[in-house]
């Protein structure tokens, strides 16, 4: 049995004679969840249709209607991982993170619209490909997170950038708790541009064929927002959860250590919300590590260009796969599946700064960075 390709490519022929590139993610059975094969075949492809003056726009979106993408393909990291001797990190696991952040940033700095579909589970590696397009749809059963917490890693994927775009410390909750967020949090935090109901995919897909598609990128700009404002329906959002957390996150937004943050988000005993505990439950059984890492990577990255967070986020995960906390959350979650992964430090505040410190220490010069070419025209 031949193996169908994991992303199908596909021209939408505009009725002015301009073509719309549609990329397709079909793993079906992974959630999409993002492997090498996905990235290499996704880059070349969006790099020639960016070249291409008879593309006008791009859409990526998933075959499968229950998720967009599930998150990077962490189960092959964790073989990777467990086979590795060298004390450096596998070369796959540095590969797969340097490529899936070159696909990332060439989607950030895509110069025609780009269109994200992000219908269902939004997650991770996922949210990695959506936040950076320039015309991100949300649809009622939109499930967006950063979950890493419970796997022992740190929201990659450009978070040092976009968790710090949003509200005063909603990235900070969000990164500490895993929380899943709805399409009217998204619409709140930034992560999404646009609410429209899932089942208008197809008819919204005719009628970008019947823009009158022109030569200069902004005026295409202008013409997708139009189309988009033409199929919005704010009536299908569901209930926000996030707003009604302000408080709590602009107390955040002031703590000068992670243990203080820890013990905000978790004093709120008066609230009797079921996303709230679960998002406490999360962040009280995930990785202290990782709890570190989100609170130092913020801090850092708040007035980094995307281009040098990607940096950063290169070294912070290449260290992740030689630490051992990401192998051992993996191994807890999907491998073994026993959920009761044994973390390095059971206290948060037992935590040496020195190990935090070394996930941030970058093996290259900055000359010899994989992505050292990353932002330069």
């Amino acid at each position: 049995m031949i193996e169908q390709q994991k992303v199908l490519f596909s021209l939408l022929p505009a009725q002015n004679g301009y073509l719309i590139g549609l990329a397709t993610l079909n793993k079906p059975k992974a959630l999409n969840a993002l492997d090498q094969d996905m990235i290499d075949l996704l880059n070349p492809q969006l790099q020639a249709w960016q070249a291409d003056p008879k593309i006008c726009m791009v859409v990526l979106d998933s075959q499968l209607d229950k998720a967009l993408c599930a998150g990077g393909d962490v189960v092959a990291m964790h073989h990777a991982m467990a086979a590795n001797h060298s004390g450096q990190a596998p070369a796959a696991l540095q590969h797969f993170f340097t490529t899936e952040y070159q696909l990332d940033y060439l989607i950030h700095s895509f110069t025609k619209p780009f269109l994200v579909w992000g219908n269902g589970i939004v997650m991770g590696g996922g949210l990695g490909l959506m936040s950076g397009a320039s015309h991100r749809i949300v649809t009622e059963t939109s499930r967006i997170a950063m979950p890493e917490i419970s796997i022992g890693l740190y929201p990659d994927v450009g978070g040092s950038y976009f968790l710090n775009k949003m509200p005063a410390g909603c990235g900070l909750f969000l990164g500490l708790t895993g929380a899943s967020i709805n399409a009217a949090d998204a619409l709140y935090c930034h992560l999404a541009d646009f609410v429209i109901p899932h089942a208008c995919k197809a008819e919204f897909l005719e009628k970008l064929q019947t823009v009158d598609w022109q030569a200069q990128q902004q005026a295409n700009h202008e013409l997708l927002d139009t189309l988009c404002d033409g199929f919005e329906d704010t009536n299908i959002l569901p209930s926000a959860n996030l707003v009604n957390y302000v408080s709590l996150c602009d107390s955040l937004a002031s703590c000068t250590d992670v243990v203080n943050a820890q013990q905000l988000i978790l004093a709120q005993h008066e609230v009797q919300d079921p996303w709230l505990g679960k998002a406490q439950k999360t962040l009280q059984a995930g990785s202290n590590i990782t709890k570190h890492l989100v609170f130092e990577q913020l801090a850092r990255g708040a007035d980094l260009p995307l281009a040098e967070c990607f940096k950063m986020e290169l070294v912070m995960s290449c260290h992740c796969g030689t630490v051992g906390e990401f192998q051992e959350g993996v191994r807890a979650l999907l491998v073994d599946k026993d959920n009761l992964p044994k973390w390095l430090y059971t206290e948060l505040a037992t935590v040496p700064k020195h190990t935090i410190d070394g996930f941030f220490m970058s093996p290259w010069s900055p000359e010899q960075h994989p992505l050292a070419l990353l932002g330069q025209a």
